[in-house]
């Protein structure tokens, strides 16, 4: 079965301008070429059976037809070599490391606004900079222990940062399912193809977060708090509780107790809980704190953490990093922190709150992408060369009523990867999402969730917006 089409005037990632396969894409190209149609679409079939028999599903919110969707998966991987993702890691290494640094010194001593790195009024007015934990020591001063940091590629080739994910980045359920589909599907391409395993994903986390126990407990109690079956990634919470061998629980299964300590409801009594994976946002997470409506947190959470006998991950008040204002100024945190440039570059952005900005995208944005500073999900945004001018508008409207809510970047001509598609093999947008885990020492799994807008000419890749994934393959080098 040959993969070809139109490579047209964007950077492709399996083929080079000539049409040829990329030196890390040929092995693939000449054992994929080996399988008919028939045993092309077999493998699909299977593999889509699959996904729905274990349930793999994402939700649509806002969708009257259908809310809950199997989440599509495209059977061609992508390739990256050892030599790109060694340069890749090193980036992310940084980027973590930056913004962990600035957590701990926005919530004591914000050295780096005194010193006007950062604006005052722009973090005092960020949503989710929590000034109810202000002066509180985190476990080991980590504030971010898992990082889905979004990368996308330019039609140069040169990996850009879209935005970093530090509050609870979701779909690394479906990196290890894309690996296991595929797997089962190739099982005779792994073993010559050289790829590293993302499998260990569960294990690695699980030590992050057993590290950040109290008193540092040798075999700390863990578990996984959800808001509950109706969340979007429902599934992922489960996935990850059973792959670690820990309890998933919501909110109604904890209680805090008089001494201040966490207890999870069991049938065998109360038990005492160490370290908790919230994938719940702060807002819920305790009523008696945060949104005093909240069912679906813990009342006195925030008290036991604040008296130490609990461990967060991701800590309290990490939203204010994922604040997409202030992702305008992590090149100016590793310099400022780390003494370094930024390895991996930010995509070209204005923040309309500066007068000279919000002239420039006033006048373009009908040539811009317009993001809302606190979504995600592919909500609120405006892509400008796509809207019409109804939307463009409207969208100007509302960037002028509160401009420090919104940012504008350049359209990025997003790199294309072969896909199948229902009139064959078709060039679809990609990103990518490489996960970091921040405990005794920081890792960054190899692979991460590839993400296809499927649609053709399409740049959102999000499933909530129509998109899919495909299975990564980081390939070992030659040490």
């Amino acid at each position: 079965m040959q993969i070809k089409y139109d490579t047209e005037s964007f950077f492709d990632e399996m083929f080079d301008e000539k049409g040829l396969p990329r030196p890390h894409y040929k092995n693939f190209v000449d054992r994929f070429s080996e399988l008919t149609e028939s045993e092309f679409n077999r493998k699909r079939e299977a593999v889509n059976l699959s996904f729905l028999q274990q349930g793999i599903t994402f939700t649509v919110y806002g969708n009257q037809e259908s809310t809950e969707r199997i989440f599509p998966f495209d059977m061609v991987p992508r390739i990256i070599p050892d030599t790109e993702w060694k340069q890749m890691a090193r980036g992310l290494e940084q980027r973590i490391q930056a913004l962990n640094l600035f957590l701990q010194d926005v919530y004591h001593e914000q050295k780096i606004v005194k010193d006007g790195v950062v604006p005052a009024e722009i973090l005092n007015s960020s949503k989710h900079y929590r000034k109810e934990i202000v002066g509180l020591d985190v476990p080991r001063d980590i504030y971010i222990h898992i990082c889905g940091t979004d990368l996308i590629r330019d039609d140069n080739g040169d990996y850009l940062v879209l935005e970093d994910n530090g509050r609870c980045p979701s779909g690394v359920s479906y990196m290890i399912e894309n690996r296991q589909a595929m797997k089962r599907a190739f099982p005779r391409f792994f073993p010559k193809a050289g790829v590293r395993s993302v499998l260990d994903y569960p294990e690695k986390l699980l030590s992050a977060l057993q590290y950040i126990a109290p008193q540092g407990k040798s075999s700390p109690t863990v578990a996984v708090l959800t808001p509950g079956v109706y969340n979007s990634a429902y599934f992922e919470h489960c996935f990850l509780a059973r792959q670690m061998g820990v309890e998933i629980v919501e909110g109604r299964d904890l209680m805090v107790d008089s001494d201040d300590c966490v207890y999870m409801r069991t049938t065998e009594g109360l038990k005492q809980v160490d370290v908790l994976y919230r994938r719940i946002d702060d807002d819920f997470i305790d009523p008696e704190v945060f949104r005093k409506d909240s069912l679906l947190g813990v009342p006195g959470l925030v008290r036991a953490y604040k008296k130490g006998n609990i461990g967060l991950a991701n800590a309290l008040g990490t939203g204010v990093a994922d604040d997409k204002v202030m992702y305008c100024f992590v090149p100016d945190m590793i310099k400022y922190y780390l003494g370094e440039d930024a390895i991996l570059p930010n995509v070209e952005t204005w923040l309309p709150y500066r007068k000279p900005d919000l002239d420039y995208v006033l006048e373009n944005a009908d040539k811009l992408v317009i993001k809302a500073a606190n979504e995600a999900g592919g909500y609120g945004m405006l892509i400008g060369p796509h809207a019409s001018k109804k939307e463009v508008e409207e969208f100007k409207a509302k960037v002028k009523a509160a401009p420090r809510e919104f940012i504008a970047q350049t359209p990025i001509s997003l790199s294309r990867h072969p896909t199948y598609c229902d009139e064959g093999f078709g060039g679809r947008h990609i990103d990518l999402r490489p996960y970091i885990i921040c405990g005794e020492k920081t890792q960054i799994i190899p692979g991460g969730l590839t993400r296809v807008a499927l649609k053709k000419g399409s740049l959102v890749v999000n499933s909530s917006q129509g998109g899919g994934s495909k299975d990564t393959w980081v390939l070992y080098g030659d040490e």
